[in-house]
Order: structure tokens, then sequence, then C-alpha cells
């Protein structure tokens, strides 16, 4: 039996928008997006929030389904500087960078306080267990619903429609996936509907909290050079993929409009 879909009660169209290449891309701040949250946390139930970098504008903009996922969400927040700048010269001047360690943050440091409950889903279990110690430590009374490590595999059926009963028993406000891009979205778009909590995609956010990686300093932040930091740590996977997507933007985006 497939799984019951519930619909989406929120109005997208109070949420600014910037179109880039084809996305589009939250013309929003981290103020902006936490009251947000906070005013709508129970109808974003069973929804989903991309957070949208150069690369996945980039894929977005050459795969057509690739950019409907991204589109289809709540919202895409502009977790990559190059966004929010390319926003502001468009015209959103209160548009910044927001990004999706940054926002699981600030939903943390509220969350004992609010009473919100929290679901994982995706990494590793050892990254899972060392997450969940780092949690425990830095905000006590956090309540974690629970964790789950997928496996390296497409998911049977069966394995989904069980995970997806397991996620929902739990009554999570927030549910983190940390797949990476494109699955965590492709995940996301896959259950809108189906999970009972908001659906974010947070690609390295678990690593960065359990120490697995460690997030540039704030001044790099600030200035958008946190590209330039990951690509000191993994310079052999990511010096392709940023040559090649940053030229394609620079190219689209700057110099053609798109």
């Amino acid at each position: 039996m497939d799984i019951p879909k519930f619909p989406r009660t929120i109005d997208k169209c109070q949420i600014p928008t910037c179109n880039i290449m084809g996305v589009n891309i939250a013309a929003i701040n981290m103020e902006w997006l936490l009251r947000f949250t906070e005013e709508h946390i129970a109808e974003l139930s069973g929804d989903y929030m991309c957070v949208s970098n150069v690369h996945t504008t980039v894929t977005s903009f050459e795969n057509a389904d690739y950019c409907a996922i991204q589109n289809g969400g709540i919202m895409a927040i502009p977790d990559g500087g190059p966004l929010s700048t390319l926003g502001r010269r468009r015209g959103y001047k209160n548009m910044s960078r927001t990004t999706g360690p940054s926002y699981m943050g600030e939903i943390l440091n509220v969350s004992v306080e609010r009473k919100y409950r929290h679901y994982f889903y995706g990494s590793t279990d050892e990254t899972l267990k060392k997450l969940y110690r780092v949690l425990m430590e830095q905000y006590p009374g956090l309540q974690i619903a629970g964790m789950y490590s997928p496996p390296f595999r497409p998911s049977t059926y069966e394995e989904d429609i069980a995970i997806v009963k397991q996620i929902n028993d739990t009554h999570p406000d927030f549910v983190w996936i940390g797949l990476g891009a494109p699955k965590q979205e492709q995940w996301m778009a896959a259950h809108q509907g189906k999970i009972r909590g908001f659906m974010v995609g947070v690609g390295a956010g678990f690593d960065y909290l359990a120490g697995n990686i460690e997030r540039a300093p704030e001044w790099m932040q600030k200035n958008n050079l946190e590209w330039l930091y990951r690509l000191i740590q993994e310079p052999g996977r990511l010096f392709g993929r940023y040559w090649h997507t940053n030229m394609k933007f620079i190219w689209n985006a700057y110099l053609r409009g798109k």
C-alpha cells in the first residue's frame, strides 16, 4: 500500500524569491527564515527545504528534473555566497547567505525551550554516534526522536515503508537529511507529504557537528570564502567540481544574466 500524502498548507507566494539559472532562490536572510520557521513549524510538516549553492544551481540548470525538485519544496535557501551576492545585485537588498549548518545550529539553540523534536537521517552509524554524543553535550535536554543511517544502495519498497513509519512514529518537528546533493533533495522530494516533520537537507552538516569536518573561521564564512576552506581540506574531491561549476555559474548567471 502506498503511503498516504497530506497537502501543503502554506502559500509559497509569501516567500520572496530571485530566479537564478531557473532556480527560485529564497531572497531572505537568517532572521527572516528563523521567524518564518517559528511561525509555521506545524504547517511545514511534510514539506522540505533545499539548501542551495553554486553546485546545486548549475546542476539544476543542466537537469530539468533536479531543477523541479529544487523548486518543488517550500523554498531553496541561498547557502552559497555567490547566490546571495547576485541576488543583491538584482535588487534583493535584504538577501544574505543563509547556510544549512548555521540554520540547524540556530534551531538547535532554541529547541529545548520550544520542545522541538529532531530526527537525523543519513551519514554513517559511526558519525551518528559521534553526533549524538556532541548534541547531548552541547544541548542538554535536546529531544532526539531518532537517528538512521540508510544503506549505501537504493532502499527496497518494504524498507522505505518501514523507515517512513519509524520516522513518523517518533513525531519529529524537524527531519534533518544528511545525504549530500543531489541524493538528499531527491529523497526529500520523493517523501514530500509522507514524512511528518519538516525535512531539511543539510549536506555536510552532520559531519560538521560531529567534528569530522572543521568549518571555516567565521571571517571566511562572512566573506564567501568557506568554499576555499573546504577546498583546502578536500582538494582531490572538490577541485574539479568547483572549477567546472564555478565557471559555468559565472558565465551563465553573471555574464548571460540567467
